[in-house]
């Protein structure tokens, strides 16, 4: 049994689930947000909840249970109050900067990387060694922080790289004389 997918979703104010066959739209002050409900999840919406069940006890039905909870869960969150990444650039003359829908990345190469911000995502930088990624989206959100830091992996022997700011590097020990 699930212990995600027991608990209901809770609408709050200002928000609004609606259903179109196995389609959920989500409205809030941020957005708009689609997901498909898999064939094996039943659903039923009352008194602001959102409740999820299986309609077999199977292995894939017990596991899309709790991701159906958490999905609708993760987009009610994301149209009321967003998601934030931050992600910390270290190593000397490494920087970035963002201009128009842009983000510029000097992190060791010959050239700078360039990247296209996505609809919906908000990049700010500051302090140029300090990228914020912000959205309503959780998985658009994770996905372009992780490209960011796709760009240079922070390398375990001198920490150099673009990390997320909450990450711990383990470092290892150079050679030896």
């Amino acid at each position: 049994m699930s212990r995600v997918g027991k608990n209901p979703v809770t609408l709050p104010s200002g928000v609004e689930a609606t259903f179109a066959g196995r389609d959920i739209t989500v409205k809030g002050s941020k957005g708009t947000l689609n997901w498909t409900i898999p064939f094996e999840i039943s659903f039923e919406q009352a008194d602001n909840q959102i409740s999820f069940a299986m309609k077999k006890e199977t292995k894939e039905a017990q596991a899309l249970w709790g991701l159906s909870r958490a999905m609708v869960a993760n987009m009610v969150e994301g149209v009321t109050t967003g998601f934030t990444k931050k992600l910390e650039i270290h190593g000397v003359g490494y920087r970035s900067s963002v201009a128009g829908n842009k983000l510029t990345l000097n992190v060791g190469y010959s050239h700078s990387v360039e990247m296209e911000i996505p609809a919906g995502i908000t990049t700010t930088v500051e302090k140029n060694t300090q990228i914020t990624v912000t959205g309503f989206d959780k998985q658009l959100v994770g996905q372009f922080a992780a490209n960011i830091r796709a760009v240079r992996k922070p390398e375990p022997y001198k920490g150099k790289g673009i990390r997320y700011a909450d990450e711990h590097i383990m470092r290892k020990e150079g050679k030896k004389k």
